[in-house]
């Protein structure tokens, strides 16, 4: 027997909600808003910063900030839950620097009176006035992607020159706001020197660089004593110059791109030089330069990426000379080196984060698996993708660690992170929560999962789903169609009119997971509703989401196989 639906129904308040959007537009300047924003994951495994023993607690947040974390956590009335039994959380991974959603500007055209040794600062790729937020897309494919690997916070670099412009700190919540934490936070620069035109090498950049700074030093000292003194004649300043102040005046750092051991040591060389803040990004090749790193205290981020074992696989044990086997020690000696890197920063105390630049989303995890593998502590691992670059990035108040008031950014795992069977369930940023599909385990308990096999779902399902407004439900039938399954959905017609019905579209099953869309007709508007549900047996347990109004318990029982 069914239970009775109350007549306010989630539908029905989503009509309602439309007609409060369009009616104070003016106080919502993202232009989205949800039923609720009172979220609370319950009874997981909380691992709330590195070194921490995982406790079962419930973290309650609401509009991005966490509002409460422990086991006693008293849930208001209305607030939307999910069920954390069998999960684990972790702090939202930071991006100590990347390039997740970052456009290339556009060239400049070349004046007519172009000259190579000469060129005019944007065309040699000295921009220090450009901004990291007007190049920033982010409801990029690659925000996506950096996001369901975990990451909810990035240090954005701007794409260019060898002096591309400022940097920013970007959320990776709601794909429709500006996400942005703090703008102009560091001076990207790096080695890359100018194709067809002076700085063209390395050496080059170095002379570019320090010209440029010093004569930014003394476009400033004119400045002040223009000031505060008559008769000073009006200085007269370059936009590059400008741009620089903030470096100067050590308001901000330089973040140097310096993946090799030379170009750290130039790097260091003109920090000792010119006397301004630093930090080290990209490092990839590092391991002769540690006593260096340490010793000069500067933050260090090291690149998220490692190299592959491609050439490792493809060494012959036969047939092959001694000055080949050899060479194949030497390829093989180098491979495990850079992979032992990141334990050797930890051995010598030196706290690191991770640069996303360069790497890709997919292999994040497991190339931090394999690292740990290679000596790095699942502690030393966790700080670096979280207070580590909280700390380098001076957001340490609000970011980092899973505390009340902080910033509602975490990981929701089917196991530790670091195990190799472990996947991200939901990432919340921003306390946007983001649902992902995970695969199960065979029955075999190998771990791997049975691709091209799902769960049957054809026949009539009765689901229910919980809303402030109260409990709502109705109907799904799904109807086995060659390989694939179509599907209709019966809902509370948001008019006050009975029941409506919907076809289901984009039907997916993977293993125990199914997916699917409907199309409401609210008001004249067309909503899609994504429901997302796990399959166990004659039940469904998932969430019903809608972009405008966040995401809400479901459930549902089979009720009448198909035959």
């Amino acid at each position: 027997m069914k239970k009775p639906f109350l007549k306010a129904s989630l539908l029905g308040l989503m009509v309602t909600g439309i007609l409060i959007q369009s009616a104070s537009a003016q106080s919502d300047p993202t232009g989205k808003r949800r039923v609720t924003g009172t979220f609370a994951i319950t009874n997981a495994t909380l691992f709330a910063s590195p070194g921490q023993p995982g406790a079962k607690s419930t973290v309650l947040f609401k509009d991005g900030v966490i509002l409460g974390v422990g086991s006693g956590i008293s849930i208001p009335a209305g607030t939307q839950v999910i069920s954390g039994d069998s999960l684990f959380i972790y702090p939202g991974f930071i991006d100590g620097a990347g390039s997740m959603g970052v456009t290339k500007p556009k060239d400049p055209e070349k004046p007519k009176d172009f000259v190579s040794s000469a060129p005019p600062d944007e065309l040699a790729g000295i921009t220090p006035w450009r901004s990291v937020v007007d190049q920033f897309d982010p409801a990029s494919g690659d925000v996506n992607d950096w996001r369901k690997a975990g990451f909810t916070i990035s240090h954005l670099l701007p794409d260019g020159g060898m002096i591309p412009g400022k940097s920013a700190v970007m959320v990776l919540g709601d794909g429709k706001s500006t996400n942005l934490i703090r703008s102009n936070t560091a001076l990207a620069a790096n080695f890359r020197g100018s194709r067809g035109m002076y700085p063209a090498t390395a050496a080059g950049v170095m002379a570019k660089f320090r010209d440029v700074y010093q004569n930014s030093t003394l476009a400033l000292e004119h400045e002040s004593m223009f000031a505060s003194n008559a008769g000073v004649t009006r200085p007269k300043t370059t936009p590059t110059q400008t741009g620089m102040a903030a470096v100067i005046q050590k308001q901000i750092p330089v973040i140097f791109e310096a993946p090799r051991e030379l170009e750290i040591r130039r790097a260091i060389s003109l920090q000792k030089e010119l006397g301004f803040n630093l930090i080290l990004t990209g490092l990839e090749n590092y391991e002769n330069v540690i006593p260096l790193l340490k010793s000069s205290g500067i933050p260090v981020l090291i690149q998220l990426s490692l190299p592959d074992d491609k050439a490792i696989k493809a060494q012959k044990e036969d047939g092959v000379s001694e000055a080949t086997q050899a060479q194949y020690a030497r390829v093989k000696e180098s491979y495990e080196a850079a992979l032992k890197q990141a334990a050797m920063l930890e051995a010598a105390g030196i706290p690191f984060a991770f640069s996303t630049s360069g790497a890709k989303s997919g292999d994040a995890l497991k190339n931090l698996r394999t690292m740990i593998e290679n000596g790095l502590s699942e502690k030393a691992a966790l700080s670096a993708l979280t207070t580590n670059a909280a700390s380098i990035l001076g957001i340490s108040r609000m970011a980092g660690t899973i505390e009340k008031g902080k910033l509602a950014n975490f990981i929701v795992s089917t196991d530790s992170i670091f195990k190799d069977d472990a996947q991200i369930k939901h990432v919340v940023a921003d306390g946007y929560i983001f649902d992902y599909e995970v695969k199960k385990k065979s029955a075999n308990g190998n771990g791997k999962t049975n691709a091209g096999e799902g769960a049957s779902i054809a026949g009539v399902w009765e689901y229910q789903t919980e809303s402030p407004a109260g409990t709502t439900g109705g109907e799904l039938e799904f109807t086995k169609q060659g390989s694939g399954y179509e599907g209709t959905i019966t809902y509370d017609d948001p008019s006050g009119s009975g029941k409506a019905k919907a076809p289901l579209k984009n039907i997916k099953i993977n293993g125990n997971q199914v997916n699917f869309e409907f199309d409401v007709d609210a008001g004249g508007m067309a909503i899609t509703v994504s429901i997302s549900g796990e399959i166990s047996g004659t039940s469904m347990e998932g969430t019903m989401s809608i972009a405008q109004f966040g995401s809400f318990p479901l459930s549902a029982k089979l009720a009448s196989p198909s035959l």
